[in-house]
């Protein structure tokens, strides 16, 4: 049996362990936005009939834009980054791929699972996270492999930052989620960005109507208000600064992140996670260190909580 991956959002763990409802619980074990997008009125039809081709063109078309997509790469829409994921190491045959450490999981059982090695030179493959989780350091460049994969799932805190502009470039693929900045995780979209082979191949992985009738509308009416998008950013960089304020005065030291979570060092991450758990608030510790504590943003009600359990 395959051992559990290592996840923020395990709530219902928190729950069984420290009692109460989920309901009751404010969970910063995630860095999905707390203030999600608005939904819009989603027309009848988007729940009765299959998905069809032009409602996934026009959310792709919408992607493009809202992502300066340069000429020359092609756009694929699918059912969460995560299920990318999955499917990213079949696009080559099973050989050596570097992913700098620490950093999001997934990526690395992904590969192990399709019988690759973890190595970190005479690599087939590479994957960064830009910005990284949990650290949020940025990458400037594309790492040189054969297949390079770009997990941007928080870039759009800093879209300014993204690595976008490279995306025509032969063996590169770009994962863009929907859920972390627009708040909408349970809608389970998320993009490839990047070089039309391999986008193909990955569209013919997925399938036929790859995202929901609700999940093309919804994500296509999102893309294109630029305004929500850029009063959001301002917002969450607020945000993020208090929560640094709060944490650095309750004894953190802050070691970086993102606008959507933040990484501190504490004498003993364990402790501190048991003790707000006993408020019932959630947070994100790691396997591989025993100092590291990551908080994602509160709800505009969940602050004064917060404060009270620090």
């Amino acid at each position: 049996m395959t051992a559990p991956r290592d996840h923020g959002g395990d709530l219902d763990a928190a729950v069984a362990r420290y009692g109460g409802t989920r309901a009751g619980w404010l969970d910063l074990s995630t860095g999905i936005n707390p203030e999600p997008y608005p939904l819009p009125q989603i027309a009848s039809e988007a729940w009765s009939a299959l998905p069809d081709r032009a409602a996934q063109a026009a959310l792709e078309h919408a992607a493009r834009d809202f992502w300066a997509v340069p000429e020359g790469a092609a756009v694929l829409a699918a059912p969460g980054a995560s299920s990318l994921i999955a499917r990213l190491p079949a696009l080559a045959a099973p050989g050596r791929v570097h992913i700098p450490a620490p950093t999001y999981n997934e990526h690395a059982a992904a590969f192990a699972a399709d019988g690759w090695q973890v190595a970190d030179e005479g690599v087939q493959a590479a994957v960064i996270v830009n910005p990284n989780n949990p650290t949020g350091a940025w990458h400037g460049a594309l790492p040189e492999a054969p297949l390079v994969v770009v997990d941007e799932s928080f870039a759009d805190v800093a879209p300014e930052r993204s690595l976008i502009a490279q995306a025509a470039r032969p063996g590169v693929l770009i994962l863009k989620s929907f859920g972390k900045f627009w708040g909408l995780a349970g809608l389970r979209l998320g993009f490839v960005i990047g070089d039309p082979a391999l986008v193909a191949r990955l569209a013919e992985m997925l399938g036929p109507w790859p995202v929901s009738g609700p999940g093309l509308e919804v994500g296509r009416v999102a893309l294109r208000d630029r305004t929500w998008a850029r009063e959001t950013r301002a917002r969450l960089n607020e945000d993020a600064a208090h929560l640094d304020a709060l944490m650095i005065r309750a004894g953190a030291r802050g070691l970086g992140g993102c606008a959507l979570f933040r990484l501190y060092e504490v004498d003993d991450a364990a402790a501190w996670q048991a003790r707000l758990a006993r408020h019932h608030v959630w947070s994100r510790t790691f396997p591989y260190s025993k100092t590291w504590l990551r908080l994602g943003l509160p709800t505009p009600e969940g602050w004064d909580r917060l404060e009270a359990a620090l």
